[in-house]
């Protein structure tokens, strides 16, 4: 991850406050500080560490649920300015992503889902197996077919984050690390100031980009947000000639070229989903979208179902939070399905036989129900906004979810429609949680 120096006061008072510096945090700073409104971003441990410098760096809009297209495509646009914007290189490029399919079933998955986005003139295309040959030299496996949309891209998420930071404290607005939220005050009932671990923050509005903390967070406020941890586990290689410069989504591996030369790998169609109390708890929300999934979530029990069962879902503003005793997430990557994708990319292209792994991490991603996004301000809490679960999706569509929050919390009218990201979806913001 690039560095980043943050700021080293912090301010008593601010217009906005966002709880959380990943993308969606520090891109809703952004689109603030342009406009001169005095915010301040208050992470807890440092900007980007966690999913957001995690992730596999793709910028795609090709398999969106059909409410994310428009996000999508306004945020490809930002992303594609946001060098110019910022100063600096975030390291964009539309290089195309191809979806490969093995079988015809999967085949016409994908060209269902090319029917739906149809209308939105992407660019999308069914590839025939001769075309394959020609979109991925070197492919060793044969595909019933696959579609391809060469306007998707890929960005750098360790050096955007820190970038966008950066032009946000030139912008005026205070980037606190190792600063964490404990809660909010409010008069008059609205939000009128967000206490964090340094003192109070006095403000007229406040932004919950909180990731994958977001569920404990509204749970100290009696807010039952259905929200699930998955992990993710990635691998870069060194820098590789060969295998394709196309970003490649196949039944059982991913990759994309990255800037330095080498590629990002991961283990496409199985995620580990460990079991842990909060799996009961929301059982019966997330069992459609288990029973739908079901080849592909690979439950596990491990440590993390002790570890979260003694985290404190209760707290006073003065004690010392969970987000104090645990800085940045920092999960182990799962061998077994690293050693799968590392096996399943060489047999698909043997360019990969030589590749050399320089690092793999894990990264816990923020998952609802229906893996689309929660945007919206909290009904029974006038000036408190919550931009979460991102299920995976948050750094490709990350700019144009933080142009809409910054929309919202300043007054303005959204420009992409809210309605699938509307907090009313699940029904559960005027229930609490137990203790």
């Amino acid at each position: 991850m690039d560095s980043f120096s943050p700021t080293p006061e912090m301010p008593e008072r601010a217009d906005i406050v966002i709880i959380g510096g990943g993308i969606i945090g520090i891109t809703t700073a952004l689109y603030l500080a342009e406009r001169g409104i005095s915010v301040a971003l208050c992470e807890k441990g440092e900007v980007g560490h966690e999913q957001s410098g995690r992730n596999w760096g793709w910028v795609r809009v090709m398999g969106r649920d059909p409410g994310e297209i428009p996000l999508a495509l306004e945020s490809q646009r930002l992303w594609e300015g946001m060098a110019r914007t910022i100063g600096a290189d975030v390291g964009f490029k539309r290089s195309g992503v191809v979806y490969v399919a093995d079988t015809p079933a999967e085949l016409a998955a994908h060209e269902e889902w090319l029917e739906l986005a149809r209308p939105y003139q992407l660019g999308t295309r069914v590839l025939s197996k001769t075309e394959i040959g020609g979109a991925l030299p070197g492919s060793a496996r044969a595909y019933a077919g696959a579609i391809f949309t060469p306007n998707d891209a890929r960005a750098e998420p360790w050096r955007a984050v820190p970038a966008i930071a950066r032009r946000v404290r030139e912008l005026g607005g205070h980037v606190l690390t190792q600063c964490a939220v404990r809660g909010l005050e409010t008069a008059g009932g609205r939000i009128s100031g967000v206490i964090t671990e340094r003192g109070v923050i006095r403000c007229q509005s406040a932004v919950l980009a909180g990731g994958a903390w977001s569920r404990l967070f509204l749970g100290n406020m009696g807010i039952d947000f259905p929200q699930l941890r998955i992990l993710g586990s990635v691998m870069r290689t060194a820098p590789l000639d060969g295998p394709p410069e196309h970003a490649v989504g196949a039944s059982d591996f991913a990759f994309r070229k990255r800037a330095d030369g080498g590629y990002t790998i991961a283990r496409r169609g199985a995620s580990e989903a460990h079991i842990v109390p909060d799996s009961f708890r929301l059982f019966f929300d997330f069992l459609p979208a288990l029973f739908k999934q079901r080849a592909e979530i690979r439950l596990a029990l491990g440590d993390r179902f002790v570890e979260e069962a003694r985290t404190p879902r209760r707290w006073r503003m003065d004690e010392k939070t969970p987000f104090e005793e645990t800085r940045i997430l920092d999960p182990k990557p799962s061998r077994k399905l690293l050693d799968e994708a590392q096996r399943n990319v060489i047999a698909a292209f043997p360019a990969f036989a030589g590749m050399q792994v320089l690092d793999t991490w894990g990264g816990l991603i923020d998952a609802t129900p229906d893996a689309v996004p929660v945007i919206g301000e909290v009904p029974r809490l006038p000036g408190f906004f919550i931009a979460s679960g991102f299920s995976g999706h948050g750094f490709g569509i990350g700019p144009g979810a933080g142009r809409m929050i910054a929309d919202l919390v300043s007054g303005g009218t959204p420009s992409v429609d809210m309605a699938p990201f509307r907090l009313s979806r699940f029904g559960r913001l005027a229930r609490t949680t137990a203790a």
